[in-house]
């Protein structure tokens, strides 16, 4: 189904998630939003942990300014997901006002310089040499040290990430430096 996005606003900003389009957690969608009950052109589809049904129900708007986690008491991301040196403020707003993604397993949330770390995207082995080559190493030892794989099945785990199945590289990037944090999830 196409949907004429033209007269829609701009989507809001998210700190956390900078382009929730790119990553695969909105989509142009006619949906009506369960919240403010408006088809705004875009609709959230990844995990919305809620004890309603929201599956594909919920806009962005409504994530961004918080309506939906008042009125539906909703979040995006699992609050274990976060590395110990994340503030409660931070949390709070991935959590409660920021998309989350689908991942395999539970999602993490890497942090980077004190603060966590903007999520981009999913990521196969194809995009991490096309658009984030430096990757490569920073994936290879999360793989040996954190999934405990190592000699040749590190190498082949590495080279079978897929965006859109199991194993999947998770990609952010840090508000501060350049630093990129980055996970592997197997199924």
């Amino acid at each position: 189904m196409t949907v004429d996005t033209s007269s829609t606003e701009a989507l809001p900003a998210f700190r956390y998630h900078p382009d929730p389009i790119a990553s695969g957690s909105v989509i142009t969608s006619s949906n009506t939003c369960r919240c403010c009950k408006q088809a705004r052109g875009f609709v959230y589809v990844g995990p919305a942990y809620s004890e309603e049904e929201l599956d594909d129900a919920l806009c962005p708007w409504c994530i961004a300014d918080g309506s939906a986690f008042e009125t539906f008491e909703v979040t995006f991301v699992d609050a274990e997901a976060f590395d110990a040196d994340a503030t409660d403020e931070a949390m709070t707003t991935i959590c409660e006002r920021t998309p989350g993604f689908s991942a395999w397993q539970s999602e993490q949330w890497p942090s980077c310089c004190g603060e966590p770390a903007a999520f981009l995207t999913p990521a196969g082995y194809d995009d991490i040499q096309k658009t984030f080559p430096r990757l490569e190493g920073t994936l290879m030892m999360y793989i040996v040290q954190q999934l405990g794989i190592s000699g040749g099945a590190a190498t082949r785990t590495l080279h079978s990430l897929k965006r859109d199945q199991s194993p999947t590289a998770f990609v952010f990037r840090c508000l501060h430096c350049d630093g990129m944090p980055a996970y592997a999830d197997v199924l």
